[in-house]
């Protein structure tokens, strides 16, 4: 299975337009594609995390249940283009939807991780507000696949 952005190079820096505002952004969500979901696949389940040490796993995104048959999620998707039986959960900021980066300035360059889950079935249990623990330990039980690509951002 293979993840990516067409607007976000692998290892590159995630573009103004995908920041929050508070860092001068737009906070749109990145559009991004995924193929080669394996034989089997009944779900996805989509997260952006900061795994930096001062970010602590500050979840971006989180998409869970996203039908198999699905390649691709727009620029612009969150909110108003993620439709059931996708749906979004509470990002550490505490809504609902895409967050884009927003590091505490003079932290340095923050690593951005969106990981894509294939999963056996048609949907999965999450906490609203899910930590990155919860997450992967939601997710591990019915895991046929992952794939993930690092982007960064610094203030």
């Amino acid at each position: 299975m293979e993840l990516h952005s067409p607007a976000i190079p692998k290892g590159g820096k995630i573009p103004l337009k995908y920041v929050m505002k508070g860092a001068s952004g737009e906070n749109l969500s990145p559009p991004l594609k995924w193929s080669a979901v394996p034989e089997g696949t009944k779900s996805l389940v989509l997260v952006c995390v900061d795994i930096h040490p001062i970010a602590k796993n500050w979840i971006h995104w989180v998409v869970i249940n996203i039908p198999s048959t699905l390649q691709e999620l727009p620029e612009g998707a969150s909110p108003e283009g993620i439709k059931p039986p996708a749906i979004e959960l509470i990002n550490s900021y505490g809504f609902k939807g895409y967050g884009g980066p927003q590091p505490p300035p003079g932290t340095g360059m923050h690593p951005y991780v969106f990981k894509l889950f294939a999963l056996n079935v048609p949907e999965v249990k999450l906490p609203s507000k899910p930590t990155y623990e919860e997450i992967l330990k939601g997710v591990k039980p019915y895991l046929l696949a992952e794939s993930e690509f690092t982007a960064y951002f610094e203030r």
